[in-house]
């Protein structure tokens, strides 16, 4: 094994069990001193390059990775650079493919800080996702911009898929309702489901619910977005993201207020049928849609009570 090219022992966690049981030990050693030497080099300009590459392609290959990147000394700070230096060619757009994929090496390796319990709540109190929001911001469909925004929205889906109420909150007192909404409106395929989870997840948890359905305004920019989702689909079908729209309903739905509302403004697209054949492979998806409707027609208000949003428009 001693005489294994790196490349070959650093695979060995992708493959069977060793045949030495002083092989994985072995690999462990290796793959810490392989990531911690990479880790070292981010901080050097002239190899930076090549360790976001190196780092980003294994991470999921190096145990603990996320404490080593947070408590590395300016290592974070070199990522936020990395960041920081695409801001001016992101209006008028001149972003390069070569710019996006190297500060898409970065995101993911803040996705990675983001999602391991031991630096999630540093990462946030360090307010580190707001240094994303400029890539949440844009409106260029090319590629370079396109992957960029969705490996931003990763980050913040990597954050969102723990239940964590101070996570919400703290998403909630920035800007990434309407940031989402625009992505939800504009993106591709990919970035709208990431978009729509990340507001499903906002929604599922009570402080979320509360703040979406507080004003009327909230409640209708988001239903007017989830509506021309649902209204694009219809020629468009994809079943994954329609399942992420529906549950959005289904939760906005367990409010009063806005269940009333929803009696008026839910699409008929999702009352006739239309979408039977797209979610036939899905149950949990069409039990959810059975229970939307439902609760839509039980909690169904009439407008002279005044029992939705409308009466505070």
């Amino acid at each position: 094994m001693a005489n294994l090219p790196p490349s070959l022992s650093m695979g060995t966690p992708f493959g069977g069990p060793s045949t030495s049981a002083a092989g994985a030990p072995a690999n462990k050693d290796r793959n810490l001193a392989s990531a911690e030497q990479l880790v070292l080099d981010l901080s050097n300009p002239e190899l930076r390059e090549n360790a976001l590459l190196e780092l980003s392609k294994k991470r999921e290959l190096f145990q603990d990775l996320a404490p080593l990147l947070w408590n590395s000394f300016g290592t974070i700070a070199a990522l936020l650079q990395e960041i920081v230096s695409i801001y001016s060619v992101l209006a008028p757009p001149n972003l390069t493919p070569a710019q996006s994929n190297r500060v898409c090496n970065s995101l993911a390796l803040l996705q990675c800080v983001a999602s391991h319990s031991d630096t999630r709540m540093l990462f946030l109190k360090a307010h580190i996702p707001l240094y994303l929001y400029p890539f949440l911001n844009t409106t260029s469909k090319s590629r370079p911009f396109e992957y960029l925004r969705l490996t931003s929205l990763g980050v913040i889906g990597a954050l969102v898929k723990v239940d964590d109420t101070e996570v919400i909150s703290f998403l909630l007192s920035t800007e990434i309702i309407p940031l989402c909404l625009r992505t939800m409106e504009m993106g591709s395929e990919l970035s709208k489901t990431v978009a729509t989870f990340i507001v499903q997840k906002i929604l599922l948890d009570d402080v979320g619910m509360d703040y979406i359905c507080t004003t009327a305004e909230r409640f209708f920019a988001v239903g007017r977005v989830l509506g021309n989702m649902v209204q694009s689909l219809v020629e468009q079908p994809s079943p994954r993201l329609l399942k992420h729209i529906i549950r959005c309903y289904l939760r906005l739905s367990d409010n009063p207020r806005a269940c009333a509302a929803l009696g008026s403004c839910l699409p008929d697209s999702l009352r006739d049928g239309t979408f039977s054949n797209c979610l036939r492979e899905d149950q949990i998806a069409r039990r959810w849609l059975q229970q939307l409707v439902h609760n839509v027609g039980v909690g169904r208000v009439p407008s002279h009570q005044g029992g939705g949003f409308e009466h505070m428009l």
